[in-house]
């Protein structure tokens, strides 16, 4: 199920919506350019981090999470993923494949989808950056995960700054063992150094305490 080089997933359990590992915090950051998103896809179920906290703290976005493993989904309910619901669902199946089948759709797409062997080919492919191109709304903004070791990374990196016309923005934890690439419709990231300086007034308090500690040391 998860690689034994990493740990990919991690679960408090007093607390079992919060984002234990520090690069699922930073992935978060996509919030602080849209801090409301009305729809977010994942690709990449795991442990359900992302997805719980997603759903515990975006009350008013619809979620939809696609997982290719039925041995994770059978899974869900030992480490408390939501069931479904009229804005949460977890979808079996191959992400690269899905996301093609959606059109303008999303505000948010988290891409963190490694499996035992890594981070599968095809959602490394330009025709699964292309896919996930047009499933963003407008301003719309891809999230990926990538492990700081993948001798692949250089290329994958190249491809999407490719697709999304240079609107990227690559961010390192504070261990340097991921590096997360922000891709944008539009132009925002384009000229961008770094994350905004200052909490968006849509977010609340609650989560902003959540997050901060690792937004912090990035903030420009």
């Amino acid at each position: 199920m998860f690689s034994h080089a990493e740990i990919q997933s991690r679960m408090w359990t007093k607390d079992p919506s919060a984002l234990n590992l520090e690069y699922t915090r930073l992935m978060m950051a996509f919030l602080l350019f849209n801090p409301e998103p009305r729809r977010i896809a994942m690709v990449g179920l795991g442990g359900g981090s992302l997805a719980k906290f997603c759903y515990q703290q975006l009350p008013s976005a619809r979620i939809d999470v696609f997982e290719i493993n039925p041995h994770v989904i059978a899974l869900r309910d030992s480490f408390q993923v939501p069931r479904d619901d009229h804005r949460f669902a977890v979808l079996q199946g191959d992400g690269a494949a899905l996301i093609q089948q959606y059109r303008n759709e999303y505000d948010a797409l988290l891409v963190d989808g490694y499996d035992i062997n890594g981070l599968p080919r095809q959602l490394t492919t330009d025709a699964f950056y292309d896919g996930c191109f047009n499933a963003l709304a407008s301003d719309g903004m891809m999230v990926c995960n990538f492990h700081a070791s993948n001798p692949g990374y250089d290329g994958y990196l190249s491809r999407i700054k490719q697709r999304f016309s240079g609107s990227v923005l690559v961010v390192n934890d504070l261990s340097h063992a991921h590096r997360i690439v922000f891709a944008c419709q539009g132009d925002r990231l384009k000229h961008s150094t770094g994350l905004p300086k200052r909490r968006p007034d849509a977010m609340s308090t609650e989560m902003w305490l959540r997050l901060a500690p690792t937004f912090w040391p990035m903030l420009v």
